[in-house]
């Protein structure tokens, strides 16, 4: 039988142009409203996903924008290009993924929008974090991070480690240097490949991660600056939220504990790390609470 939603009225596909050229798909959920003017003074999040994309993925992706909505916000969910085949097809540099968040942020200022937030989903928490750091607007009142890594190039190698992932880390190393040569960013060279065994301990595809040697590169490789978010955490200054499951498979407290205190060593006082009970890696397997904790957020500071 079929399960029909209810979509609501206030919904629009919105198609954004980064800066490089690459199409943004997003979709915009917006309050009810007779006149434009006092939807614009309405908090607003832009929602960045992660590894899949908003219109795969179950749990925060696709459900947090209707959520949001109950609660009295607006939502930008956008897909960028490291979405679902960016990184097997070549396209899911993630350097170039703060062009994407430029466009959202920047679409909604030129719409009026006055009061924006940033909330970065697991990969996407880690590109919001490099975004924030190289960008200072005083429309943006805050981020929202749910499961960051503490660097995702660390935790993708003692994955690789713990479940004998093959090639190993060094190999897939080696190679990507072979083929992409001196300036792997400009090369015209790659190659897909796929680890067996990177996300647990059999070759099911569901444990298995497809990659180019250049998406790779600048994800999970050991230059991967970028995607290293305690390389650039202290270099934000505006209010960050700190959301991580109770029984994340994914990222360890211990991660979140330490971005936390790069942050406030830096000088940010308005630092808040919450940990969601009975969620793993998706904090939506608990909405109640983590909705909760995201209003009182975004009431707090908007």
């Amino acid at each position: 039988m079929m399960i029909e939603t209810k979509i609501h009225e206030k919904q629009s596909l919105v198609r954004l142009r980064a800066s490089d050229g690459f199409l943004v798909s997003s979709v915009l959920v917006t309050q009810d409203y007779k006149q434009i003017e006092a939807v614009l003074e309405i908090p607003t999040v832009v929602q960045i996903h992660g590894l899949l994309g908003h219109f795969l993925a179950r749990g925060t992706p696709r459900l947090l924008p209707h959520a949001l909505l109950e609660q009295g916000f607006n939502s930008l969910s956008i897909n960028s290009r490291l979405a679902y085949a960016g990184q097997i097809t070549g396209k899911g540099i993630f350097d170039d993924s703060i062009n994407d968040i430029d466009a959202a942020v920047d679409f909604l200022i030129n719409e009026g929008f006055k009061n924006i937030f940033i909330l970065g989903y697991s990969l996407g928490a880690s590109m919001v974090v490099y975004w924030a750091s190289k960008r200072n607007n005083p429309l943006i009142k805050g981020l929202i991070l749910e499961g960051v890594h503490y660097s995702t190039n660390e935790a993708h190698r003692m994955r690789l480690q713990k479940w004998s992932g093959t090639p190993t880390y060094e190999e897939i190393y080696e190679k990507a240097k072979m083929i992409l040569g001196d300036d792997p960013y400009n090369s015209k060279n790659d190659e897909t490949f796929i680890i067996y065994k990177s996300r647990g301990p059999t070759p099911e595809p569901i444990n298995n991660d497809p990659f180019t040697y250049k998406t790779w590169w600048f994800m999970m490789g050991p230059h991967a600056d970028a995607a290293k978010a305690f390389k650039h955490i202290e270099k934000i200054n505006i209010p960050i939220l700190f959301m991580r499951g109770e029984n994340d498979y994914n990222v360890q407290q211990w991660e979140i504990d330490e971005l936390v205190k790069l942050a406030v060593t830096a000088g940010n006082n308005e630092i808040r790390s919450i940990q969601i009970p009975d969620a793993r890696h998706d904090c939506m397997e608990n909405p109640e609470v983590m909705l909760n904790e995201v209003a009182s957020f975004i009431n707090d500071y908007s």
